[in-house]
């Protein structure tokens, strides 16, 4: 029996639909083993919940209004936070999967996972064991098994992130909020990427991650 198997693991719940953060506390408050501590709609909210209730586990949605989930691991990460996140997303892309587990995840499932499958990852969390959904650890693996064009090879993770958030047609301001850093510092990724892509603007920048498979 390990040692979590004989105690209660204790949650937050990070998901901008309220109906998903009920749906999710009724069912763990019916399962022995867990409590759910609290909840927040957003990165930056999650931020104060984990440093205000200490959880085990944080179960972390990505994409958010008013704060990402990829931004917020990375805080928790640099933060030090003892609680494992344990990202429960209904994305699966390269996208998305990629900066999260890079931003310190310890685990990734999709929101169609099995009850069971979902009880099981977050006590694996919570015994600081990596879990992955067989979808996206099967992405993982073909994207270690083929290598990376020059292009994408050549981005950080944090300029990816920036990027992707380009595609989405979110404005500077809105991409330093979400990242949590300044409207500068999303200048200077922005000038590293179109210099890295051969792009001389936003919209060739997205062209070219797109035609080279950055963007998927």
């Amino acid at each position: 029996m390990t040692e979590n198997a004989a105690r209660t693991i204790s949650l937050v719940v990070v998901d901008d639909h309220p109906v998903v953060r009920d749906g999710l506390r009724g069912m763990f408050a019916a399962a022995p083993g867990f409590e759910v501590l609290g909840e927040a709609s957003n990165g930056v909210d999650a931020l104060t919940a984990v440093e205000r209730l200490d959880p085990d586990v944080v179960l972390m949605d990505l994409r958010m209004p008013g704060g990402g989930g990829v931004a917020a691991i990375a805080e928790l990460t640099r933060r030090g936070a003892r609680s494992k996140v344990l990202v429960l997303t209904t994305y699966d892309t390269d996208s998305d999967t990629l900066p999260a587990i890079e931003a310190g995840a310890t685990g990734y499932l999709l929101k169609d996972a099995p009850r069971e499958e979902l009880f099981a990852a977050v006590r694996a969390a919570a015994d600081g064991r990596g879990v992955l959904s067989p979808a996206v650890a099967s992405r993982l693996m073909t994207r270690v098994r083929t290598p990376a064009g020059p292009a994408e090879t050549s981005l950080s993770a944090r300029e990816r992130e920036v990027l992707v958030l380009v595609a989405r047609g979110t404005t500077n301001r809105e991409i330093a909020a979400e990242l949590f850093i300044s409207e500068a510092t999303v200048k200077t990724h922005l000038t590293h990427v179109f210099a890295k892509l051969g792009a001389k603007d936003r919209a060739a920048a997205v062209a070219v991650g797109y035609d080279r498979g950055i963007l998927g």
